[in-house]
């Protein structure tokens, strides 16, 4: 399996009154979150996915450069 094909379930996590959830100490491990990083929120209609915005602004970078080309 290569790194891209990996999947992970890092458990169940509840959400607080204030709608706030807390990130699995090994999800953050893996993805290198640390206190005070922004995360984005995507979400379609089957569920929703966390991304850090420096990756997200990489790839707009990225796309931004093909367009000016």
């Amino acid at each position: 399996m290569t790194e891209k094909d990996e999947k992970y379930i890092f458990g169940v996590v509840k959400v607080g009154d204030k709608g706030q959830i807390v990130i699995p100490r090994d999800a953050r491990r893996q993805y290198d979150i640390k206190p005070g990083d922004a995360l984005l929120l995507l979400g379609d209609n089957k569920g929703m996915a966390l991304v850090k915005t420096e990756i997200f602004d990489s790839v707009v970078g990225q796309v931004m450069e093909g367009l000016t080309k």
